[in-house]
């Protein structure tokens, strides 16, 4: 939304309060439960022990947003909800989604003032930044929540990837930082002489091999448990997938680059369409949802900024990487691939 007018912004600064209606319907399973069975609001405030007036009043502003309608004084899912939210995803990736959402919000709490400071916003406000690793090592359900999330998310891209990506010859692959192995299975399906190792930490490993033990392909794929950035990595790979895991660093590059058999191909994935991405090019047209996400990493890192395909091509080849080739497919998804030549 880009403002206007003088109310365009009052309503923009009022919006933090739209985005928790929302989330908070997710969370809760609101919508879910409504399309079961249309309730009135005295029977949703019972139902999510909510006082009357404050549940009346998320009601009539999720109805204002397009989300909620009321039929016979009862409130039902929208068409909009029905098609961009229920037949989307499941509950427990909607609900996950916004449970990391409500995780970031207090750090805006008081960002006039502290967006001066010259380190971390969050550490000025003595608070604790997320953290994915810590998060997953300690917790194993929010482990199981979060990679069962990402498998149900990224599973187009990786059916789109097997197709897009050939890799004919390749008889083991590595998929680092691969999660659930959405990526792999994706390949597997498609590669009938195909092997993949898959390198994440302990826990994600763990739900990943509960996945793929679901599949036809679970004695073609493993998971080896490591943090890819401190650990050993295993060897003899044909190919190194890393798809979406935004690492671009010299340390780890080497490390890949010993892991390759001579010849084998490094292919580096980022989906410029997605809020997540890692890497810039000039093509692209970033949505309002990666200025959001650029700006919420610049308050954890002040210098904060994307990597661009020349600075990824260049530690590339400062490590030894040769053929170093970019593609760009028509549906935003950046390739660099390198490949291991003694």
């Amino acid at each position: 939304m880009q403002p206007k007018t003088t109310q365009d912004v009052e309503n923009l600064l009022r919006m933090c309060y739209a985005s928790a209606a929302i989330a908070t319907a997710l969370e809760l399973g609101l919508f879910w439960q409504l399309a079961k069975k249309p309730l009135k609001v005295k029977e949703i405030s019972q139902n999510f022990n909510i006082p009357y007036n404050r549940c009346q009043y998320w009601l009539l502003l999720l109805t204002e947003l397009g989300l909620l309608k009321q039929e016979g004084g009862r409130y039902i899912p929208s068409s909009i909800t029905n098609n961009a939210i229920l037949e989307a995803y499941s509950p427990e990736t909607w609900s996950f989604i916004a449970q990391e959402t409500r995780e970031t919000y207090p750090v805006i709490n008081n960002l006039p003032l502290t967006i001066s400071h010259p380190k971390s916003v969050w550490e000025a406000q003595g608070l604790n930044l997320p953290n994915y690793i810590i998060k997953m090592k300690e917790n194993p359900k929010r482990a199981e929540r979060f990679t069962r999330m990402l498998y149900e998310l990224h599973k187009p891209l990786a059916d789109k990837l097997a197709e897009i990506l050939d890799i004919t010859n390749v008889s083991r692959l590595m998929d680092l930082g691969g999660g659930s192995g959405v990526v792999s299975l994706a390949f597997l399906k498609r590669y009938a002489n195909l092997n993949a190792v898959v390198v994440d930490i302990e826990n994600i490993c763990r739900v990943g091999r509960e996945i793929a033990n679901e599949t036809p392909m679970a004695t073609r794929i493993s998971y080896h448990a490591a943090n890819f950035m401190q650990d050993d990595l295993p060897s003899g790979f044909d190919l190194i997938l890393e798809c979406d895991v935004g690492i671009y660093q010299k340390e780890l590059f080497r490390k890949l680059w010993s892991s390759l058999n001579e010849g084998g191909r490094l292919v580096i994935i980022s989906n410029t369409n997605e809020q997540g991405a890692w890497i810039t090019h000039t093509e692209s047209n970033p949505s309002l949802f990666w200025f959001l996400n650029a700006f919420l990493s610049s308050l954890e890192v002040p210098n904060f900024k994307f990597s661009s395909i020349d600075e990824v091509k260049s530690l590339l080849i400062q490590v030894g990487f040769q053929k170093v080739q970019t593609q760009i497919h028509e549906d935003g998804i950046v390739f660099i691939q390198a490949t291991k030549l003694l």
